[in-house]
């Protein structure tokens, strides 16, 4: 089976690896993202069998992101999976964060995950199902202090994947959400925190592989929402 995905959010390192695993599984790849060129370079040098198509979205503006939808189906058709992938963070507390910085964190994290979902959703329905991948984090599920708009958006996002995975799981969508509890390796990690061990990073296409089993359970009786992902005592504490 040939699968069309979408990427929300592709930059290097975790959203890279996501569009290489998938397309060397032989999927029809989109990759959204602002920067133009790394996207299309990315999308030039995919592994085979895959075929990958770059579409420059700014994920905080809605119209843009159906656009994007549209140019995903006209080239490769309906979309099969999305990986709500796209982050945006406001590393401050409550009282030195401007409403903007708050705002910023939602638009991306909340309502672009919104209207990606809509758009691949209305697809899935309408054809054999399918799968949605929120990629979330620690602050998801346990607030780290002094960063509430992030913190906020996480959890919004999470509460979302909730929604849609009662609401479609009877109706062959799959929703997962994936708990990233750890920094991920690769794409300078190494040179921003010297200090680290470089085996207590997470390793972006190890990570992909977890992602693309999420993909292929397409039996409703085992689906799994949500997995951690987490590498040993470097990473936070889960509670």
């Amino acid at each position: 089976m040939t699968r069309t995905a979408v990427v929300a959010g592709v930059g290097p390192g975790l959203g890279a690896s996501l569009a290489r695993k998938f397309a060397a599984e032989g999927c029809r790849v989109a990759l959204f993202a602002r920067s133009t060129a790394y996207i299309e370079d990315l999308a030039d040098d995919l592994p085979d069998p895959g075929e990958g198509l770059a579409v420059t979205v700014d994920l905080t503006d809605a119209e843009a992101i159906r656009e994007g939808f549209e140019t995903v189906r006209e080239e490769f058709g309906p979309v099969d999976v999305l990986v709500n992938h796209a982050s945006a963070a406001s590393w401050t507390g409550l009282m030195d964060s401007s409403v903007e910085e708050f705002e910023r964190a939602w638009e991306v994290n909340g309502r672009g995950a919104f209207v990606c979902s809509q758009e691949a959703v209305g697809d899935m329905l309408d054809d054999e199902g399918g799968t949605v991948i929120f990629t979330g984090a620690t602050s998801a599920v346990r607030s780290r202090g002094g960063a509430i708009g992030f913190t906020a958006a996480k959890f919004a996002a999470r509460g979302m994947a909730m929604d849609l995975a009662q609401e479609y799981g009877g109706e062959g969508v799959h929703v997962a959400h994936v708990v990233i509890d750890g920094q991920i390796g690769g794409s300078g990690a190494q040179e921003r925190s010297p200090e680290r061990d470089p085996e207590t990073f997470l390793d972006p296409d190890r990570m992909a592989e977890t992602y693309w089993h999420l993909v292929t359970q397409d039996d409703p009786s085992t689906q799994p929402f949500e997995v951690h992902i987490t590498n040993g005592p470097q990473t936070t504490e889960f509670l």
